[in-house]
């Protein structure tokens, strides 16, 4: 039994210091190249799917980094920074989370402009503006920071467990509602109807009495809005599944060997969701 366990935590070590730190450098030079496209090329001036793109970019390198550099931490130092700092511990869960929402709002965002862009009724393709993208940005981050206050509050460096909610209340929220419902099932569900409409209006896009040019960069804004949207339910899913069954674990007592599991299963989600924030369009 001792010896699988330590035979996992080697394998997370390495797996750490090795594959989620190339992961790392392919986001970080794939989200600037994205950055430097969309700003530079005349093309994509004043288009508001490449705005929400270049947005979301941003908060990908900062979730790369904040979701990397602790695990690279813990695994040269055998601690968690956030298990040792209370300061840290708040912070780090409010920021992130607050990061990750805003994630899920931008992908959401990017299908419902792409689907009024392409729509057939003019009116409809005239309520969506760059102001109005800019807006509902900068709404939404400061919307998704409010609604962490509480953990602000709440979280707290327990021995035995590390930094984690206190209040029992908060517990069920950051469970169901949060994990579920506000980072899980509600853009999941927004994104995917919206990204389908969209591309179910493109294909029609023809029809219309459109530029050839305009209908070229439509067709070609849907079809990396549709495939962002199918990258993002298909990494968030196991993640968001796996928090859910890690927060209902406070309090029980567990051994080594389930830890050590727990470990491996939470390496390999949080691998698959920093895909969410590298595997890039261009």
């Amino acid at each position: 039994m001792v010896r699988s366990v330590t035979e996992i935590d080697g394998w997370i070590e390495n797996w750490v210091l090795y594959v989620i730190n190339i992961i790392l450098c392919i986001g970080i030079v794939g989200n600037f190249l994205n950055i430097i496209v969309f700003a530079k090329l005349k093309l994509f001036r004043g288009n508001r799917s490449a705005f929400y793109l270049t947005a979301e970019s941003v908060v990908n390198i900062y979730l790369l980094f904040d979701t990397v550099l602790p695990m690279l931490f813990q695994t040269i130092y055998h601690v968690y920074p956030e298990n040792v700092s209370l300061l840290w511990c708040k912070l780090k869960t409010t920021l992130n989370q607050s990061a990750r929402l805003l994630i899920g709002s931008i992908v959401c965002f990017e299908a419902l402009d792409q689907y009024f862009s392409t729509h057939h009724r003019s009116h409809l393709r005239q309520l969506i503006t760059l102001k109005l993208a800019r807006f509902l940005v900068i709404f939404s981050a400061t919307l998704w920071t409010i609604q962490t206050i509480p953990y602000i509050i709440f979280f707290d460096i327990v021995p035995s467990f590390g930094c984690i909610i206190t209040n029992q209340s908060l517990v069920y929220y950051y469970s169901y509602v949060y994990y579920i419902f506000l980072n899980g099932l509600l853009p999941i569900c927004i994104a995917s109807v919206f990204s389908l409409l969209a591309y179910r209006n493109v294909r029609h896009i023809i029809r219309r009495q459109l530029p050839i040019e305009r209908r070229r960069l439509d067709r070609q804004m849907t079809a990396m809005i549709f495939a962002r949207v199918i990258m993002f339910v298909v990494v968030s899913l196991p993640y968001t599944i796996f928090r859910v069954y890690i927060l209902n674990l406070n309090g029980l007592v567990i051994d080594s060997a389930h830890i050590a599991v727990n470990q491996l299963a939470l390496t390999m989600a949080t691998t698959l969701l920093l895909g969410n924030y590298s595997v890039k369009l261009l």
